[in-house]
């Protein structure tokens, strides 16, 4: 036997006083636990004298000076043909307090909270209570969800539409007649104007944010965020390609796949009460993907690469997400991400979940054996760059920039149109250009 964070030894009950301490220091951690009187710390089994008193002061004991109450079972048990106590304790109505005070379990250790960690912890129990994606939605209104967006999600999720405030209901984001958080957010015609972090911020930096080479920010809801998301990326990363038979396949640099489900995951697992937007920061040699709060229900980073487990902050909103097939029930949206992109970093810093994805450039996320040259690829790219950062340029102006011969760039921009990549504006006789 050995001590943990959920398993306390004592060597009687003349350390009762300590005992109460480790009772409700474990149950702030772990709201369960177990405590044996007659086990020393090194795991010895000492035995003591058991009898009906001593268990009936035990459990008084617990009774009078632990709160909130709690009803733990206290028996004799025999170990190793030597008498002990073993208490098992339960309670999800924390922080508990032993004689006035707080403690928390730390490895096998007992350490008195601090009066900020007592507060995170009562605000998490109260976000508990009442999770954000549940909530009320006070200000709103039947006509400030879309009927278009709403329409789109049934049809996607294979359900029927009746009325706004029907499908509503059937969804379960309906309380009473009111809308929840959740209704709001994903269908609301202007989610913004009752949620002001409804927004995502999108920029591109040089080595570092010093030097800053673009800014956008987007509003609306999280459905249509997430495609502006996907598309800023895919506007200011590598866009390589390769022969797949007689067609021509983007591939971008980071795997379309692995960011994409980072995105979602940002919007859907991130902490509403949280003031911030989701940040995507894409630099010279890597992109991160920030999410306002830290893991959920006790995760660690280790756990979600490696067991495959999840925790939902918003559970109401994950379901939705799931109806449409933008997430999984089973929490296997890292190891799609490991995946398809072993690289990949993620770590908590400050208050945010940062995904962090190294930039490979075309030649690396192609290779040069797909029967393209890494050349093709780099050529028809920069083409694409210059047409985005120089609107109306037609292809003499495009071929001196790039130094080009112009029955090239003839060529790709042909390539280009016809893969939908970019459009001519303009008439050709009076002066058109191209556009991506």
């Amino acid at each position: 036997m050995k001590e943990s964070e959920t398993v306390e030894l004592k060597k009687s009950t003349s350390e009762l006083k300590e005992a109460l301490i480790s009772i409700a220091s474990i149950l702030n951690k772990h709201q369960k636990g177990e405590l044996y009187f007659g086990v020393d710390r090194d795991g010895k089994v000492v035995g003591q004298m058991v009898t009906e008193n001593t268990l009936r002061e035990v459990s008084r004991a617990i009774s009078e000076h632990i709160e909130p109450k709690i009803f733990p079972t206290v028996n004799e048990v025999v170990i190793e043909r030597k008498n002990c106590v073993h208490v098992e304790f339960s309670g999800n109505n924390v922080p508990y307090y032993a004689q006035g005070r707080a403690h928390m379990r730390v490895g096998d250790e007992d350490r008195q909270m601090s009066a900020k960690e007592l507060e995170r912890l009562i605000l998490q129990k109260n976000q508990e209570r009442m999770k954000w994606d549940k909530e009320i939605c006070k200000e709103a209104k039947i006509n400030d969800i879309s009927t278009q967006k709403l329409k789109w999600f049934l049809e996607k999720a294979g359900k029927h539409f009746d009325t706004v405030e029907n499908s509503l209901k059937k969804l379960g984001l309906l309380s009473g007649e009111r809308l929840l958080n959740t209704a709001v957010m994903l269908f609301g015609r202007n989610p913004e104007k009752f949620f002001p972090n409804a927004k995502l911020r999108c920029a591109v930096f040089g080595e570092t944010k010093a030097v800053t080479i673009d800014m956008q920010e987007y509003v609306g809801d999280l459905f249509t965020l997430i495609e502006k998301a996907e598309k800023y990326i895919l506007e200011n990363i590598h866009v390589g390609m390769r022969l797949e038979g007689m067609y021509r396949v983007d591939v971008p640099e980071i795997d379309k796949e692995a960011f994409r489900e980072a995105v979602i995951n940002a919007f859907c697992h991130r902490d509403y009460y949280l003031y911030d937007s989701v940040n995507i920061a894409i630099f010279k040699n890597k992109m991160e993907i920030r999410s306002p709060g830290l893991l959920y229900g006790g995760l660690t980073v280790e756990k979600i690469k490696t067991k495959e487990v999840s925790e939902r902050r918003n559970e109401l909103l994950a379901e939705m997400f799931h109806q449409v097939h933008f997430i999984e029930k089973w929490g296997r949206g890292i190891g799609l991400i490991l995946s398809k992109e072993p690289d990949t970093n993620f770590e908590e810093v400050g208050r945010q979940f940062v995904v962090t994805f190294k930039r490979k450039g075309v030649s690396e996320a192609v290779g040069v054996s797909e029967g393209v040259s890494e050349g093709v690829f780099e050529g028809v790219n920069s083409l694409l760059e210059s047409i985005r950062k120089n609107p109306g340029k037609r292809v003499p102006q495009l071929a001196k920039i790039l130094s080009i011969p112009a029955k090239t760039i003839e060529r790709w921009i042909k390539q280009l149109k016809e893969e939908g990549k970019i459009e001519f504006r303009g008439s050709p006789k009076k002066g058109g250009y191209w556009v991506r």
